[in-house]
């Protein structure tokens, strides 16, 4: 524990040893009791305020209206029912102007209410069991994964609904990959044991595929065994980053030895903050240590971390050992244009979430990059939950704001301009649950969210802003 006076000075100390490059932020320190300042509601850079909705279900802009395309329980067009729990999403572009939607489902085995096999299994057997990545033995099958949608916006309807990946637990989100395809991610480290068959942790790869039928369940190991939350991947390099949904967790970067070839092995790293071994990002009020400041770039280092099926699930810790820096529950991560963006659900003087922004080295993962590194910073850290609470998925809209999901039981979606201005897009009003897997179409016309609690689907059309 630092005195205060010498946590002033590693402060300072911090910022002179961390390659920061912002100037004007100083202000930020006048008072030491809290670290970063918010620039409020501005509903001028949004939409407008949002007007409440008949039905009691979602409050929007004006102009805006939302259609449920999805609901928990009924049937698909492959004859399983539509899982509960749906969470991250990505859009990708189909025939005829379609858009193809891969959804997540949050699902523990013991979850039968939210089954795709019925509430009692029923429908177990019409799959096959090596298109299932855990059976659980026959008796405690696995039964999160992904469905896909082919969503018509001429007529905003499903055309086709169906379970593209099964067997696997608390698929929480994932990223969506520039080769067309979806990586899922496990938010659970279940060991393989008495009741189930295989061990849980991983990413799976699920092609956005309009033609019906279950990927093969493949774990992809060398990415690393951990909570998983979400990833996202650099176009240019093929770079994939991840985030650990742990009070605890650290930002991983794998490097696949062939570029779209996940499952063909690569390095795994963890995100260190150069010069400064260990840092704490997560800036919680009782943290006697440097608080990283707002809207302040620092420089990166990769470092290599072995034995990434980590039976101990212990990444973390090593990872935290050899100097990388650790953040408050990893959760939605988005690559924009040049830049990628992850959000940290519980991170902030007042614990109600960050946003950090990460903008890749020119030389990212070759030997280049010690010289001209990586720069991370906290895009966002309002601290206040009228603002911004609990962020979880997030996206990049095609104008270039950040749009986020809330996870709470009174939820927003919030969108945070490049400047630093926060609006609101939308209000859960009709349901105690979270908002997840917010994703805009390929067109940029409509946006997909998920209610995870009813476990419904909508699209929202109005006047989106067509580019930056």
């Amino acid at each position: 524990m630092h005195s205060q006076s010498n946590n002033q000075y590693s402060r300072r100390n911090f910022l002179k040893v961390s390659g920061v490059v912002s100037l004007g932020f100083m202000g930020l320190y006048a008072c030491a009791s809290r670290t970063v300042a918010s620039s409020g509601i501005n509903t001028s850079k949004g939409y407008g305020p949002l007007l409440p909705d008949p039905n009691g279900v979602l409050n929007l802009p004006k102009g805006f209206s939302y259609k449920v395309i999805s609901k928990q329980g009924t049937q698909m067009s492959d004859g399983f029912f539509t899982p509960g729990k749906a969470d991250g999403m990505a859009s990708f572009a189909g025939s005829g102007g379609k858009v193809i939607l891969v959804r997540n489902h949050e699902i523990s085995p013991s979850s039968l209410a939210d089954s795709p096999f019925g509430q009692k299994n029923e429908l177990l057997s019409k799959i096959e069991s090596n298109k299932l990545y855990d059976f659980g033995k026959g008796e405690l099958p696995a039964l999160g994964g992904t469905t896909t949608l082919i969503y018509n916006p001429k007529t905003q309807s499903v055309e086709t609904e169906y379970l593209s990946l099964a067997g696997t637990i608390r698929n929480c989100a994932g990223g969506r990959t520039p080769w067309n395809s979806w990586v899922t991610c496990e938010e659970a480290v279940d060991k393989a044991g008495e009741k189930l068959e295989k061990d849980h942790g991983f990413n799976f790869e699920v092609p956005a595929s309009e033609k019906i039928g279950l990927a093969e369940p493949i774990p992809l190991k060398a990415m690393g065994r951990f909570n998983h939350e979400a990833v996202c991947v650099d176009p240019r390099t093929s770079i994939v980053y991840e985030t650990e949904d742990r009070p605890d967790g650290l930002i991983y970067r794998y490097l696949p030895n062939q570029p779209k070839e996940l499952a063909k092995g690569g390095r795994l790293q963890v995100l260190a903050i150069k010069g400064q071994k260990s840092f704490d990002t997560r800036n919680w009020k009782l943290l006697e240590t440097a608080k990283m400041p707002l809207r302040t770039d620092v420089e990166v280092e990769w470092i290599d971390i072995d034995n990434v099926e980590s039976p101990e699930d212990d990444l973390r810790y090593r990872g935290f050992d050899k100097g990388a820096a650790r953040f408050a529950r990893g959760e939605g991560m988005w690559f924009g244009t040049n830049e990628l963006y992850f959000a940290c659900t519980n991170g902030g003087f007042e614990s109600k979430g960050q946003v950090f922004k990460y903008v890749p080295s020119p030389e990212e993962g070759k030997p280049g990059e010690k010289n001209s590194p990586g720069k991370l910073q906290i895009f966002a850290e309002p601290n206040d939950s009228d603002i911004v609470k609990y962020c979880d998925n997030l996206t990049v809209a095609p104008w270039g704001d950040v749009v986020l999901c809330e996870d709470d039981a009174h939820p927003f979606v919030v969108g945070i301009t490049p400047s630093g201005d926060y609006y609101k897009l939308a209000e859960n009003t009709g349901y105690k649950s979270e908002f997840a897997g917010g994703v805009f179409s390929p067109d940029g016309n409509t946006y997909f969210v998920n209610i995870q609690g009813p476990g419904i689907t909508l699209a929202i059309t109005g006047p989106w802003r067509s580019s930056i």
